[in-house]
């Protein structure tokens, strides 16, 4: 895989290098602001790149804009964007935000995640091959923060739990495994869910995920 890093910190930055080239990852770029990786990616669109939010010179949100152009501009590069904490807009806006097709190979992950090596992997392949990937921790925010909405209410314990996972980005198969139920079973909570959050016409599996995510950061 062809991956560009973007964080100010040089120590993460030459870190990630590092563990990605262990890995057999091909780095063509490592940068420390968002003006520069925008145009290192539009030199040689990565199969992903991963970015930190809050980058010079504000260090408030140029990460964030930056993953928003990249979508828009390169549709076929994932984006994972890493944060210091749970910034629910930024991970909303990053689901909302994105062009091509919204939500896709996308993810958002917290930078104590990176520690946890196969999931910091795991994600990144998962958003270079064009699907989701959210920190377990943001999802639960999300899901925490609209509890109060008449729809997520009806949703049963079991639902909320394959809810959690299907924004994380997992698929059928390892929600099923993780949850130690069938496959099918997986499926009909799927259904169940959509019914209830009223999205049983959104079509796609990925588009799915980004109706609830969408839905649930509204």
């Amino acid at each position: 895989m062809r991956v560009m890093l973007a964080d100010d910190s040089t120590l993460l930055r030459e870190g990630l290098v590092r563990l990605l080239a262990d890995e057999g990852h091909e780095i063509t770029a490592a940068v420390g602001d968002a003006d520069a990786l925008l145009a290192a990616v539009a030199e040689d669109p990565p199969d992903a790149v991963v970015v930190d939010v809050r980058m010079p010179p504000t260090h408030t949100d140029e990460g964030l804009r930056a993953a928003l152009e990249i979508r828009r501009r390169w549709p076929g590069t994932g984006v994972l964007v890493l944060s210091q904490y749970v910034e629910r807009r930024y991970a909303t806006e990053l689901l909302t935000g994105s062009g091509g097709d919204s939500g896709e190979g996308v993810g958002y992950l917290l930078k104590d995640r990176v520690v946890q090596i196969d999931e910091f992997l795991d994600a990144l392949d998962r958003v270079a091959s064009g699907r989701t990937a959210f920190d377990p921790e943001v999802v639960r925010r999300l899901l925490a923060h609209s509890s109060h909405t008449d729809p997520l209410r009806r949703l049963t314990e079991r639902e909320h739990e394959v809810l959690a996972r299907m924004a994380q980005g997992h698929t059928n198969a390892a929600i099923a495994e993780q949850l130690h139920i069938s496959r099918s079973a997986v499926e009909k909570h799927i259904n169940a869910i959509f019914e209830k959050l009223r999205l049983t016409g959104t079509t796609g599996y990925s588009r799915r995920i980004l109706a609830v995510l969408h839905y649930l950061g509204s």
